[in-house]
Formats: C-alpha cells, structure tokens, sequence
C-alpha cells in the first residue's frame, strides 16, 4: 500500500442508512458505488466527462477490484481518496483508498479504464492531452 499523499483526489461521503447491510454495517455493494464516486470524481477534476459530452469519446470502466480492510458504519463519513496508478496504450488505472472518520483505511480498490469511441463502438489510444492531465493526479 503506498502513502496517503499518492492520491491526489478526495471526496467525502456521508453513510447512509440504507448503504448497511443485515450486519448494520456498510454492505460490500456499498464500497464499490464509493469506488464509483471516487471514478466520476476523477472523470470531472481531469475533464474526461466534459470531453465525453463534447465528442461521445470518452473512458469505460473494463476492470475494478476492492479489498476490503475494516468495516465502516452508519452514522458516519466514508473519505475516498483516488490518484492515477498507470497510464498504458489504450488504457489506464486508478487506485482507491476508503477511509472512515478517524483517517483509517477501510478499504482499497483498482480500476483499469480503456478510452472509448461510443459512437465508432472502439477503443482509441489515450490522447496525449488526456495523458498530460491525469498524470497530474
């Protein structure tokens, strides 16, 4: 696991009663719709959702992974925090940590994305000004 500081991003989330599970804490389901807010998080601070609504071009999650570390609960905040993990040809990957309110990780996730032509159906290589910006995350 690497440093805090590696991820750029940040978002908080408040829990909501009906993110828990029969265990009343958060469900497993609940993680990766955080992991997906932390995604379009990503998509709006790079401008990759704005690229998309102006060309139908844009990024298509093909991979996402979550371990999970330690149970969050109801009431409370869930921090996710996201930065780039690796810029390839077609394709590149985000890394998650969750945290709970006292800073502790509860979770971690990956994401790998391709670049995708919604009209032409295909993916496209990262174009150089899309790799210039998420390297700064």
């Amino acid at each position: 696991m690497t440093g805090n500081s590696d991820y750029k991003l940040s978002l908080e989330l408040r829990i909501d009663w009906g993110d828990l599970d029969m265990y009343e804490h958060v469900n497993n389901v609940s993680y990766m719709q955080y992991l997906q807010s932390g995604r379009v998080n990503f998509w709006e601070a790079s401008g990759i959702h704005e690229f998309y609504r102006n060309s139908s071009q844009g990024t298509m999650l093909v991979s996402t992974k979550c371990d999970f570390r330690k149970s969050l609960h109801y009431p409370g905040k869930a921090v996710i925090k996201t930065g780039l993990d690796f810029i390839g040809n077609k394709s590149f990957g985000l890394k998650h940590i969750i945290l709970n309110e006292k800073g502790e990780i509860c979770a971690e996730g990956k994401d790998v994305v391709v670049c995708f032509d919604f009209k032409e159906n295909k993916t496209f290589p990262v174009p150089d000004w899309m790799r210039e910006k998420i390297s700064e995350f």
